[in-house]
């Protein structure tokens, strides 16, 4: 699962509007504070080599910028509603600006506190459910699909709760989304890729996508890929259940894709290696996965929101995962410009100056790549076969995956090390690039997932001795062996919760160890201070491309 942020677990009884409440609202903090805000998403033009591409490639792309616009406004339904009523009501440029970043008034990166005037808490369940539903009722509930991940829940006019599929809801963008779909499908030189489409056409007709999923990871030679439709979970704090429209459209950079299928072929044996007993790794990974290299050239929805996704690991659905595997996409450019400008001058802060060597792009690179192929391994559903893993977990399912993900992949780099697979440089820079990565997603605040499994990671390391930590320079030391044997017992702790699907063993851990505490704070304040980015915003669109 695509690494994106989630809500922050807040009370059902949240007392904030969704957009349509009717008020106007005026700007809460000062101009000059929103724009600090602002700045702090450096932009960066969304652009790639297109040279390549035919007449009826480029013209291809038109169609799917449109369709990924579809998604973003269904996206905006659904975690907020009607965005022009909101930005009518706001004046400040900067404040409007900060909004788009955030899909909303409420800021991704800072526990989703408000920061504009007018609304209270972002409540969890945002546009999935009802407002006033209470999780019992919701458990009381009968209706065969509410567990959907493509399904509204609502309230009739006798106040009994009632499902909507998505294509229902949304059906004005969804069928001009369809209508797009068939007509790039038409233009499609690559005929995997035109199955793709038709399928996914389909798919966001009807909200059956296991066959378009399938055609997606069958197609091997085309050279644009396009993500699209309702995809991950994360905005759904309540239950984890209701999935969130996105787009990203992806140029295939093949040289880079070749060398990276080689390793593929090497899931079912990291299944095996993996140190748990046999019932906790019993499922067979398919063996059909694929790793490419992208270029990112447009986002939309649901990736386009908070801190900017960089890399792919799908398809979510555990069926076409065991069938046929998962498909992991490194979106290169993205990737480089977060190492460059935001991983780079974290570490000459907090990491220790005999370890900044180490800090190499290859690392980062191979640690984000090996964080999605790790998705695939472990067990997606408990070892009773009672129910999915996600299902066990509930809400606590994205923390403690994001968790497992991460870990992993660098249990996966180490094992290629030692093959002989891997020799880029040295496992050293995968452990202390990894380490500074943790500071890195740390900054996107504790509400996400990933910044709660950054937390849960940092403190084990910390209790394990994996690091040290100078008090006068306030830097932080990999100490090799001990980092290495805390990851391979903390891989064994996350798989046999997720195996044992022990709800409770998630939620003790997530609510103790799944935030920042003070020493950590302070040295993140001094990254804050130094002025370094967060994160990344776009420029991006048909002019950014030469499309017009």
């Amino acid at each position: 699962m695509r690494r994106k942020i989630s809500l922050f677990i807040l009370s059902v009884f949240a007392i904030s509007f969704i957009a349509g409440c009717g008020n106007q609202t005026k700007d809460m903090k000062t101009d000059s504070a929103i724009q600090e805000k602002v700045d702090e998403f450096v932009e960066v033009e969304l652009t790639a080599d297109l040279s390549h591409l035919s007449e009826n490639q480029k013209e291809m792309i038109g169609y799917l910028l449109e369709i990924s616009q579809l998604m973003d406004d269904i996206f905006w339904k659904q975690v907020y509603g009607d965005k022009e009523e909101l930005f009518a009501s706001i004046s400040d440029p900067a404040v409007k600006e900060f909004v788009k970043i955030n899909y909303g008034p409420w800021e991704m990166l800072n526990n989703f506190e408000p920061f504009v005037e007018g609304f209270g808490e972002i409540p969890p369940e945002v546009n999935y459910y009802p407002k006033d539903m209470t999780k019992e009722e919701f458990e009381a509930f009968e209706a065969e699909d509410k567990t959907s991940l493509y399904t509204l829940v609502k309230r009739d006019e006798n106040g009994d709760l009632y499902t909507v599929p998505y294509h229902e809801a949304y059906k004005e963008e969804t069928d001009k989304a369809v209508e797009l779909l068939k007509k790039a499908a038409a233009l499609a030189e690559d005929e995997g890729f035109k199955k793709y489409l038709e399928l996914r056409a389909e798919a966001l007709a009807t909200d059956e996508y296991y066959e378009s999923d399938v055609a997606w990871m069958e197609m091997k030679t085309n050279d644009i890929d396009f993500v699209v439709g309702p995809i991950e979970n994360y905005r759904d704090a309540l239950f984890g259940y209701k999935a969130a429209h996105e787009a990203f459209i992806l140029i295939k950079d093949q040289e880079w894709s070749k060398k990276l299928d080689h390793f593929a072929a090497f899931l079912p044996q990291f299944q095996k290696d993996l140190p748990v007993p046999a019932e906790y790794k019993s499922e067979t990974p398919g063996s059909d996965s694929d790793l490419g290299a992208y270029d990112a050239v447009y986002y939309a929805g649901d990736c386009n929101a908070g801190s900017k996704t960089i890399a792919i690991n799908l398809p979510n659905d555990e069926k076409v995962r065991l069938d046929k595997g998962s498909r992991k996409l490194q979106l290169k450019n993205s990737m480089k410009a977060k190492f460059d400008k935001i991983l780079v001058p974290i570490s000459d802060i907090l990491i220790d100056e005999s370890q900044r060597k180490h800090i190499k792009f290859d690392a980062f690179f191979e640690n984000t790549m090996f964080h999605e192929v790790a998705h695939g391994l472990g067990m997606g559903s408990t070892i009773d076969g009672s129910q999915t893993v996600r299902e066990a977990l509930q809400s606590y399912y994205t923390s403690i995956e994001e968790g497992k993900a991460d870990i992993l992949g660098l249990f996966i780099v180490t094992k290629l090390y030692e093959m002989g697979e891997l020799s880029s440089g040295e496992v050293m820079d995968n452990f202390v690039t990894f380490m500074a990565g943790i500071f890195r997603s740390a900054r996107f605040s504790a509400a996400s997932a990933h910044g709660k499994a950054n937390m849960m990671r940092f403190y084990y390391f910390q209790e394990k001795g994996a690091f040290t930590r100078n008090e006068e320079t306030g830097t932080y030391k990999v100490d090799f062996e001990k980092m290495k044997v805390a990851m391979n017992e903390l891989t064994e702790k996350i798989l046999i919760i997720q195996g044992d699907g022990d709800f409770e063993a998630a939620k003790a851990w997530v609510e103790a160890d799944g935030k920042i505490k003070e020493t950590l704070q302070k040295d993140l304040d001094r990254v804050n201070a130094a002025g370094i980015p967060r994160d990344i915003r776009f420029k991006q669109g048909k002019e950014v491309l030469g499309l017009n």
